[in-house]
């Protein structure tokens, strides 16, 4: 009957035998046959069910092209506009093409970074395509680190809410120096190191030769503390490309490891800027050799500061301080025992996760603080938007295994030994 030949195709998909019997050697076709396609139901269904719910993100050659020409005219007004041009963002455009917004879908997240790119009055229409495209998919729409200009057009033109996340610390290179009381340990830590025999290079990546670049991707690599490279609203993600030309790298060196046989081998430290408009450059990345003596990252920003001016750069973005002004006020006589609880948990939070240690890193230089906000629709997304920010910049990590991914183990220059402990390497802009 119909019915039990139903109940035998049922039965076959799972591997079990139904109730029909065949003759001969009929039987196992059929039910290899039903087995296998069984099989293929349930990879098929679990691919499908788990699947990223957005195809890997990807910058093609002309939206980076487009989007270089935005950042020529409009990319002094952001300090993180250069990290749009990540390859694994994507990107939507106003309808006159002269603004922007970068993003990527994270567990159902559509998370933009900084602010829109190109001209404030076409940012409007950026931001609408940007809202269509989250509703169309259903994705929670949500920005990280955008200025207080770029908090206003947010909330302004989709009724989003805004909350402050923290501080950018920007340093004036004008008045910037190591004299006074202020800056004395930064000035003796400083001299101690070029007491040790450490030389500093400050080169833009044009002038600087191919065999050297990769010495220095190498060792950045080597010297990661992760096997994932972390950082995604305040990160480029790659060091010395050729496009990437405006970009400045400084590094630091033993001077009497030096030799003409190994003219690389002494490189200790590196520092990698990108382009803020034409008279500035933000931190991208910081990365030492473990084994270099300590104060490797301070000998390098000086260095970096005090050769802005042959570099024509006049401001200079250095690491992002979550939460500052929470741990500034709440160190400060007389804050409010609220204000003190939410201090000790970010001091507790930052045995994980630098939070504390950035901002005294940061507050050694004396800069101004520009606030950075985080734009959402609702407090109950909140936690969601957290949890993919944090997938985003490479700190949690949810993705399904993938057996079938071909592996590639990383080429490691110095021993093992030599590994910081994960979420311990110095990735400024990640942290």
């Amino acid at each position: 009957s119909v019915a039990d030949r139903l109940q035998h195709v049922l039965y076959g998909l799972f591997g079990f035998e139904g109730p029909v019997e065949y003759a001969g050697v009929t039987s196992s076709t059929v039910a290899y046959s039903l087995g296998a396609l069984g099989l293929l139901t349930a990879v098929t269904t679990i691919y499908l069910a788990f699947r990223p719910e957005h195809p890997a993100a990807r910058l093609t050659e002309d939206d980076e092209a487009r989007l270089r020409a935005l950042l020529e005219k409009h990319g002094g007004r952001d300090s993180l506009g250069h990290f749009a041009l990540r390859r694994d963002k994507g990107v939507v455009f106003s309808p006159s093409g002269k603004a922007a917004v970068c993003y990527r879908v994270v567990s159902g997240v559509m998370l933009a970074s900084g602010d829109p790119i190109g001209d404030v009055e076409a940012w409007p229409g950026a931001i609408e395509r940007f809202m269509d495209e989250a509703k169309a998919h259903s994705w929670t729409p949500a920005v990280m680190g955008c200025s207080e200009t770029g908090g206003e057009v947010w909330t302004r033109e989709t009724g989003l809410d805004a909350l402050e996340l923290g501080d950018e610390a920007v340093v004036d290179v004008a008045d910037f120096s190591l004299a006074g009381r202020a800056m004395r340990n930064v000035r003796q830590m400083v001299k101690r190191i070029e007491r040790l025999g450490y030389e500093t290079r400050v080169r833009r990546v044009r002038d600087i030769d191919e065999a050297e670049l990769a010495h220095i991707r190498r060792a950045a690599a080597d010297w990661r503390g992760t096997d994932n490279e972390r950082g995604f609203s305040m990160a480029l993600g790659r060091i010395g490309d050729p496009a990437d030309g405006d970009c400045i790298i400084a590094t630091a060196h033993k001077a009497d490891e030096h030799t003409a046989d190994s003219p690389y081998g002494d490189l200790k430290a590196v520092l990698h800027f990108v382009p803020w408009g034409e008279d500035g450059m933000s931190l991208d990345l910081m990365r030492r050799d473990r084994s270099a003596d300590p104060g490797m990252n301070e000998l390098l920003i000086v260095a970096a500061l005090q050769s802005a001016p042959q570099l024509s750069v006049e401001r200079v973005s250095l690491n992002f301080a979550m939460f500052r002004s929470a741990l500034a006020r709440g160190e400060k006589l007389g804050a409010g025992p609220v204000l003190r609880t939410w201090r000790g948990l970010l001091i507790f939070l930052s045995r994980w996760f630098q939070i504390e240690s950035l901002y005294k890193f940061n507050a050694k230089f004396r800069p101004r603080w520009e606030p950075r906000f985080v734009v959402y629709r609702a407090a109950g997304d909140l936690p969601r938007i957290s949890l993919a920010a944090m997938q985003a910049e490479g700190f949690v990590n949810l993705a399904l295994p993938r057996p079938f991914a071909r592996r590639f183990p990383r080429r490691r220059a110095r021993p093992c030994a030599h590994t910081p402990p994960p979420g311990q390497e110095h990735h400024a802009r990640a942290a």
